[in-house]
């Protein structure tokens, strides 16, 4: 019988909250059912354990991430569509912080593959494909991509820029064109 209106997808979003606002890390059936009100063992006929709770998260994560990227370079290319699906990630990442780690948390192949980060890696090669990089000169500036977003917003997030000037907004500004320029002049000869 469920209990306290619980179904599946209210406690995935719940626990997406709970991430934003604890910590991704601490996210737990035990720290959910306390939200909830209800004892740990109700949340069993709705997520298999901690790992599958985790896991659902990053699901969701990867999901709305994608949708916001997906409508951010809508209809643009080159410099636009790079600062549109840079600034999609930035906002998501710190609007979301446990979200934006979960995002990263490792998934088994098989679900991997049903989620949205093929998503991802798809509409980062649809930017770059503005850039004319031929493989595996795309798949390395995708690389780039991800660990220039995904580290800059994770330095941001624990607060490593603030106690320093330019502020942080300068920063990215000038590191997405800075990239812009990379892309454009991506050296190809090995």
């Amino acid at each position: 019988m469920a209990r306290a209106g619980l179904t599946t997808e209210r406690l995935v979003r719940a626990g997406a909250e709970l991430a934003d606002e604890i910590g991704f890390e601490r996210t737990t059936p035990a720290e959910l059912a306390r939200r909830f009100g209800v004892k740990t063992a109700s949340l069993y006929s709705h997520v298999r354990n901690a790992h599958d709770l985790k896991t659902r998260i990053a699901l969701l994560a990867l999901e709305e991430l994608a949708d916001r990227a997906a409508l951010a370079v809508a209809g643009r290319a080159g410099k636009d569509a790079l600062t549109a699906f840079a600034d999609a990630y930035r906002d998501y990442a710190l609007a979301h912080p446990g979200r934006f780690t979960a995002a990263r948390y490792p998934l088994d192949d098989e679900t991997a593959a049903g989620g949205a980060g093929v998503r991802h890696a798809q509409m980062s090669r649809a930017v770059l494909r503005g850039y004319g990089l031929a493989e595996p000169h795309e798949t390395h500036a995708v690389r780039l991509l991800g660990a220039v977003f995904s580290g800059y917003v994770t330095l941001e997030s624990a607060g490593g820029f603030a106690r320093s000037a330019p502020d942080a907004q300068e920063s990215w500004t000038e590191i997405v064109r800075a990239l812009d320029t990379l892309l454009r002049t991506w050296p190809t000869a090995h």
